[in-house]
This record gives C-alpha cells, sequence and structure tokens, in this order.
C-alpha cells in the first residue's frame, strides 16, 4: 500500500487568468506551497500528455494536468530530546523559543542537537510536512540568533505559513546590541541584498540588484560606545539585519564575526571580556513574532525575553 496521490485538473475559461502554471497550481493545490509544487516539476511528477509544460506559462485552454503527490520520503534525521521551549502549540502549529547556539536544520558540519532533531522528538508525525530535510520549518535564525519561530505541524499550514511569510502578511521585531552609534535614531534601510560576489558565505546590501530588503530600526538605549537597538524586519532576507547595520550605517551588531570584529569590540570596550569569557554569538535576538493563525483565524503574538547572556551585557554597558 502507498500513499502516493494523483489529482488530474484541466485548464479552464476560468483560469486563464493565472497567465502561469505555478500559479495555476497553486489554486488547484492549496495545500502546498509553490516551492513544493517547483520540486514536483522539476522531478517530472506533473506531466500533460498533449503538452510540454513550463511553469512559467499557463498551456493552452483544455489541456489536461495530471500531478503525483508521491509518498513521504523517509528521513534519516534523529528524534532527540533537547528541553524544547515552547510557548504555543495546537493541531496546526507551534511557536518556539530557539536559544542562541541552537542550528534551525541539520546541514554538513550539524546533522544533529538541531531545531529539527528536538521538533521530532516532540512531534513524531512530523516528517513529510513541507522539505524532508527541513520538516515544519517556514523560516530560520541563524545559529547565533536567539528567539521566538514557528513550525508548522500538518502540511496545509506549512503551506499558508509559507505564503504568510512570502507576503511580509505579519510582523517581526528584533532587538540588538550594536558596537557603535547609530545616527540618524529612526530610519527605514531599503536596499538590494544578495550573495557577496567576493565571499559567498556573506550575503552583501553593496549591490546595484538582487532581492529587495527593507529594515526599520530605532535605538531604544544609548550608552558610551553602543547602543540597543529594536529592528522590524518588512522583508526577510538572509542576514538582513546583520548586513544593513554593518554594511549601511557601519555599526555592526556586537561580538559578530562575520559583519564586525569581535576583537576590536572588546579591545575598545574595556572589561568586556571578563563579562563574556568565550560566549561567541553575535547579541541579536527575534522578540517578537504575530499574526493571524492561517487557520483558526486567531490572532497570535509570542514575545520571550533575550538571554541571560544578552541582559548581563546590557547591564555592563550601563555602568
Amino acid at each position: 500500500m502507498t500513499d502516493q496521490k494523483t489529482f488530474e485538473f484541466e485548464v479552464t475559461e476560468d483560469d486563464l487568468e493565472f497567465k502561469r502554471l505555478d500559479l495555476f497550481l497553486k489554486k488547484s493545490l492549496p495545500d502546498f506551497s509553490r516551492s513544493y509544487i517547483k520540486d514536483l516539476y522539476e522531478k517530472n511528477f506533473i506531466s500533460s500528455e498533449t503538452i510540454k509544460l513550463n511553469l512559467k506559462k499557463l498551456p493552452p485552454l483544455g489541456t489536461k494536468i495530471a500531478v503525483i503527490i508521491p509518498e513521504p520520503e523517509k528521513s534519516e534525521l534523529i528524534p532527540q530530546d533537547l528541553n524544547l521551549e515552547i510557548l504555543f502549540e495546537d493541531e496546526y502549529l507551534l511557536f518556539v523559543n530557539k536559544p542562541a547556539g541552537m542550528v534551525v536544520h541539520p546541514a554538513p558540519g550539524h546533522w544533529s542537537g538541531t531545531l529539527v532533531n528536538a521538533l521530532l522528538f516532540h512531534c513524531n508525525d512530523l516528517q513529510g510536512i513541507g522539505n524532508v530535510e527541513r520538516p515544519g520549518i517556514v523560516h530560520r535564525l541563524d545559529k547565533g540568533t536567539s528567539g521566538v519561530m514557528v513550525v508548522a505541524k500538518e502540511q496545509k499550514t506549512h503551506a499558508a505559513l509559507v505564503n504568510l511569510f512570502k507576503d511580509h502578511d505579519l510582523k517581526r521585531e528584533y532587538i540588538a546590541l550594536t558596537y557603535g552609534k547609530l545616527f540618524p535614531k529612526k530610519e527605514t534601510i531599503e536596499t538590494f541584498i544578495k550573495r557577496d560576489p567576493r565571499n559567498r558565505q556573506k550575503m552583501s546590501s553593496l549591490v546595484k540588484n538582487g532581492k529587495t530588503a527593507i529594515t526599520h530600526y530605532q535605538v531604544l538605549k544609548e550608552f558610551e560606545k553602543s547602543s540597543l537597538v529594536s529592528l522590524v524586519l518588512e522583508t526577510g532576507r538572509t542576514h538582513q539585519i546583520r548586513v544593513h547595520l554593518a554594511q549601511q550605517k557601519r555599526t555592526s551588531i556586537l561580538n559578530d564575526n562575520t559583519y564586525g570584529n569581535p576583537k576590536n569590540h572588546l579591545k575598545s570596550l574595556s572589561g568586556l571580556r571578563e563579562v563574556l569569557g568565550d560566549y561567541p554569538h553575535p547579541f541579536l535576538h527575534a522578540k517578537l513574532l504575530s499574526f493571524i493563525h492561517p487557520i483558526t483565524g486567531e490572532s497570535l503574538s509570542f514575545e520571550t525575553e533575550p538571554p541571560e547572556m544578552f541582559k548581563k551585557v546590557v547591564s555592563f554597558l550601563k555602568k
């Protein structure tokens, strides 16, 4: 017995408004995201007996299309009890407070101890929700970033959350400690962001094209050589906050080894070394995440305090 399913659709006059096959299929298969539909297409699970299909072009009126939803792949990921802090949970999704230092999903060099390993222990039926290597994951935080994340527990919710993040129909607020002061105290930063052509491990906003990135920031408190800053994301590009602060405002996040220089931070802020010890993470915390529940319509908003080391450094800077 197999869990594979086959759907058949026909392009009608009412569908001509979609212009693209992927948009037509997204309407026809509302429980699946466009990225999942693209993956099905690339694996030859979407076909027609009469025409070669192209995701960017809607086929002619009357074209019949077959879509195979394969049985979920068997994951080799290992469930682990990692004392996951759950802020909220229902049958569709859950909110977690990710600690600094935890990688979100397994990758070379990090096959265990990740958020996904912890989620698989907590939700034994999570496999097959979204990407087999990232079950339930709809967005991510960098390894060193702590704070609120949402995870989908079933396929329809996963697709809805992917669209919610894609359309920026939510609020995400972060707090950060910066090395240096920001002028003006409140501003919107808007740039393009893409991979740094000189270093593929980094992102860059010093480019002429790429994906639009918008960050709204406001200084909450100033110290002698640093600031406590609130940042609201309008978009969610990789390393967006870290890149915008370091490259557009020339005030990197404190202790950010990728876009800043922690050695200079420690040298300039006398006494900070004794406070930090060997703490390796940038001081960036995903403080708040809020949106309308895509299934129940309930208003959801969860906020968490930054880690103890973050608070400890704030106290040090105040002195």
